[in-house]
C-alpha cells in the first residue's frame, strides 16, 4: 500500500508539514509506503483551461496536459496510490494558492466528451471508493471558529475525490497556528499519527469488504 501526502503550504517546515510527517508516520506504522509532495517545490503552472485533458486520449490513465511541468509525474504516482493525506493552511477563508493550482490540475484525471456540455466530467479510473483520503487544514483562528475556517477548504480538497470515487475519512482541523504551544503541538502531532493510522485501516477494511 502507498499513500501520498500532499502539502499546499509555502512553510516547508512549518504546522503543515509536521502534522504531515506525524501523519505518514501513523501511515508508515501500519506498514504502508508513503511519499510527501511539498507543492512549494514542484513546478506547476496555472491551467489554461483548453480542455484538452479531458476531450482527447480517453484511453489513457490521465489525460496530456499541453504544459510541460511537473504534474505528468506526479499524476502517475497518484493514479497508482491507493490513499492520499491533504494538508492546507487557510488564506483568506480558503485553500492556498499552492493546493488551489494542484487541485485544479488535477482535472486530467476526468474525460469527456466535447458534445458533452451539461454533465460532470468521469473518471477515467473510477477507484471505486477502495482508495481513501483524509484531510488536515490549518489556521490561525482558534478551534472554536472551525465551522467558519475548515468547511470552504475542505469542500474545495473533496470535490474533486467525490467524482474520483474517493472517500475522505477524516477532515482533521488545527487553529491557533500562531499561538502554538509545544505541549499543544505534541498533542496534535499525535492525532495526525491516528489519523494515518486511521486511513491505512480504513483502506483495508474497504479491500476486506469487497
Amino acid at each position: 500500500m502507498k499513500i501520498l501526502g500532499f502539502i499546499g503550504s509555502p512553510r516547508v517546515n512549518g504546522l503543515n508539514a509536521k502534522l504531515m510527517s506525524s501523519a505518514l508516520k501513523g501511515v508508515e506504522s501500519k506498514g504502508a509506503e508513503t511519499k510527501r509532495y511539498d507543492l512549494i517545490k514542484c513546478t506547476i503552472e496555472y491551467c489554461r483551461g483548453c480542455f484538452k485533458c479531458i476531450f482527447e486520449n480517453h484511453g489513457l490513465p490521465f489525460g496530456k496536459c499541453p504544459i510541460e511541468d511537473d504534474m505528468a509525474g506526479i499524476l502517475e504516482d497518484y493514479v497508482k496510490a491507493d490513499g492520499y493525506i491533504y494538508s492546507t493552511p487557510v488564506y483568506d477563508v480558503g485553500v492556498t494558492a499552492l493546493m488551489k493550482t494542484f487541485l485544479e490540475r488535477k482535472f486530467a484525471l476526468f474525460f469527456k466528451d466535447k458534445e458533452d456540455t451539461i454533465t460532470l466530467p468521469g473518471p477515467r479510473v473510477p477507484a471505486h471508493f477502495l482508495k481513501k483520503a483524509s484531510l488536515i487544514v490549518t489556521a490561525n483562528a482558534r478551534d472554536e471558529y472551525k465551522e467558519v475556517m475548515g468547511p470552504p477548504c475542505f469542500e474545495a480538497l473533496e470535490t474533486d475525490l467525490m467524482l474520483e470515487q474517493v472517500e475522505v475519512v477524516d477532515r482533521f482541523y488545527v487553529g491557533g497556528a500562531h499561538v502554538m504551544t509545544e505541549e499543544r503541538l505534541a498533542e496534535k502531532q499525535e492525532e495526525a499519527f491516528n489519523l494515518g493510522v486511521r486511513l491505512v485501516e480504513a483502506i483495508e477494511k474497504a479491500r476486506e469488504e469487497r
